[in-house]
């Protein structure tokens, strides 16, 4: 279970679902409050009209007992003086809540200056027409008019039992005056059974729509990641099985699409090909090496040997050479490893010129005499010991490989410093100029003339260029051209000739 929910799968199909649950809930809440809310402005203007019906009625002095009141169980009626006290009320309403007043049957009228007193139970057309005379009005005047408010009806909210049956309602309040002045307030109320049921029903929808929909998404995006997610499933089977065999020829199968998936397969086999390619170069390196110190022991120990039997015969000088040559390479091969490791080289700043007139000068007893021409003050940073390493080994090849002499140059082009070291020798063919750079790798030419050589020498100095941030080539005629960044702009002094 653990693993199941630990899957991408299960993560991407629980993440859709919360983002889709959280967007439907959030989303059926507003359409509940709008339905809600249009429904009740609905009810609302229902309630208003009728109560402005009846409050025209009480504008015109129609008596209270002779209102034309709509149906009760649609809208339920109250007339309520602005002190609470009921005028009229529907004959069917038997409670209320959410008016002026809970009653629901007005009280015996008194003689006050409130409408109902005036015409007492005779109205009637006659009395109607004698009360108003008694205000002052003549036979021949107009019957007085009330007024009713054209401020906004208030609304509230509440309940009337209407023949035993209790329903919520809105009620709208509107404030009329009468004929006598006498403010009233006309109160009626339209049912909420409408938008209950409506709002209640598309609840109800929402609450079994909501859960099936979420299952959909989530069955949907466990099988589309699934689908997704299927070449990586690949990737990592392969990817296991070459790690049980050890076989980095094997490569992880590449989907067809070009999507992130089909790079990671393409990226993942790239990273195969470059750890193969290391790999088959460390085993190659550790064989060769293997083999270049296999020589000078089993020389030396040798020579060793005899010399223990036959003190008259021990070779001293060979095995001093033997065991200088096992030196040097043991220093080669710790440079290497230094090297593979990712050594940063140091940051001293080294004049290149003074450091090629130091290596030249050691090698007085070369071969071949050797010919300096170097701009000074050019300066590079990096390690000393390294860069002189890279120098030396340039010369001892171009010496090996002279007939006549070696040029040696150092000048500025285009904003880095270049040390070129050139022999008269045949050259290195077209085709190896690239291949002499690799580790233990000799021409046979050169087998013949470098006795004790390893082959190492070039794959020092193009490793060590490159730690630099430089780049060591061959070109025509033998030359090789070591190529540093300047640290800073250089002035241009007078190039110097020295021979050596």
């Amino acid at each position: 279970m653990r693993r199941l929910f630990g899957s991408v799968r299960a993560k991407a199909a629980l993440g859709a679902t919360a983002v889709v649950a959280v967007a439907l809930v959030a989303t059926g809440i507003a359409v509940l409050l709008v339905l809600r809310s249009n429904l009740t402005g609905q009810t609302d203007l229902r309630a208003e009209i009728a109560a402005q019906n009846v409050a025209s009625q009480v504008a015109l002095d129609v008596p209270y007992d002779k209102l034309h009141l709509p149906d009760s169980d649609e809208n339920p009626v109250q007339v309520v003086t602005e002190h609470g006290r009921l005028r009229a009320a529907s004959d069917d309403l038997d409670a209320v809540t959410g008016t002026a007043t809970t009653a629901v049957r007005p009280a015996s009228s008194t003689p006050d200056h409130d409408h109902g007193d005036d015409h007492g139970d005779d109205h009637g057309d006659d009395d109607h027409d004698n009360d108003h005379n008694d205000t002052g009005h003549s036979d021949n005047d107009d019957p007085p008019r009330g007024e009713v408010s054209h401020d906004h009806a208030h609304f509230s909210s509440g309940t009337a039992t209407v023949d035993g049956d209790t329903a919520d309602y809105r009620f709208a309040a509107v404030e009329v005056t009468n004929g006598d002045d006498d403010t009233l307030i006309v109160y009626v109320g339209a049912p909420l059974t409408t938008e209950q049921s409506a709002v209640s029903t598309v609840r109800s929808a929402m609450l079994i729509g909501l859960p099936v929909l979420l299952l959909v998404v989530a069955g949907v995006t466990w099988l589309v990641t699934r689908r997704a997610l299927r070449p990586v499933e690949g990737i990592r089977r392969e990817m296991a099985a070459i790690t049980a065999s050890q076989d980095l020829a094997r490569r992880v199968p590449e989907p067809g699409s070009h999507d992130e998936v089909a790079r990671l397969a393409r990226t993942t086999n790239e990273t195969l090909t470059a750890l193969e390619k290391s790999v088959d170069r460390q085993r190659r390196f550790v064989a060769d090496a293997s083999h270049e110190l296999r020589s000078p022991i089993a020389s030396l120990r040798t020579q060793l040997e005899v010399g223990a039997a036959h003190p008259e015969l021990l070779d001293v000088d060979g095995a001093v050479a033997d065991t200088v040559r096992l030196q040097q390479l043991a220093a080669d091969l710790l440079l290497l490893a230094r090297l593979d490791a990712g050594e940063r080289p140091g940051a001293a700043r080294i004049d290149l010129g003074e450091l090629v007139r130091e290596e030249v000068s050691r090698r007085h007893a070369g071969r071949v005499p050797v010919t300096v021409q170097a701009v000074g003050g050019l300066e590079v940073d990096g390690s000393r010991g390294q860069l002189a390493r890279v120098i030396g080994n340039l010369l001892d090849n171009a010496q090996r490989h002279a007939r006549s002499g070696v040029e040696v140059s150092v000048r500025e082009r285009n904003g880095r410093l270049v040390a070129e070291v050139a022999d008269d020798g045949p050259g290195v063919p077209p085709g190896q100029r690239e291949r002499i750079f690799e580790r233990f790798v000799r021409l046979d030419d050169a087998r013949t003339r470098d006795e004790g050589g390893a082959g190492l020498g070039l794959a020092i100095a193009r490793d060590v260029a490159h730690r630099h941030g430089g780049t060591l080539t061959v070109g025509d005629g033998s030359v090789f051209a070591l190529d540093l960044p300047a640290p800073r702009s250089q002035d241009s002094p007078q190039a110097r000739s020295a021979p050596a």
